[in-house]
């Protein structure tokens, strides 16, 4: 009984700096506008902010690949050829592949005891 009122009595003397520190927990971390979950967000926008740029950029290549096309036959012509492996009646055609790591799709066919790890 004694340890509560000694900490009643710190609690009487100090009523000031326990309403701050009281506070400054709850905005600090409880709240759900709190520091913490802002600088996560901050975090989260300049990730967003980052991809944003990505994909503008790829936009912007997207956008000059095709003012390219609809403007040049010859770029048709490469883009078939290259990209789709189109060629002639008349010739060969030879891919050399570069070493590129291919994505490999999960078994369909996965016993459930294997999907419980």
């Amino acid at each position: 009984m004694s340890r509560i009122y000694s900490v009643w009595g710190f609690i009487r003397r100090h009523k000031y700096f326990v309403v701050i520190a009281f506070f400054a927990v709850i905005v600090g971390f409880v709240d759900e506008n709190s520091f913490y979950d802002r600088h996560l967000r901050l975090q989260e926008i300049a990730a967003l902010k980052a991809e944003m740029q990505t994909y503008q950029a790829r936009y912007e290549r997207d956008t000059k690949a095709l003012k390219e096309l609809e403007s040049n036959p010859e770029a048709v012509l490469r883009v078939a050829r290259e990209d789709y492996l189109m060629k002639y009646p008349d010739e060969d055609v030879y891919v050399i592949m570069d070493a590129v790591e291919e994505e490999t799709e999960p078994e369909e066919n996965v016993s459930a005891d294997e999907n419980a790890l």
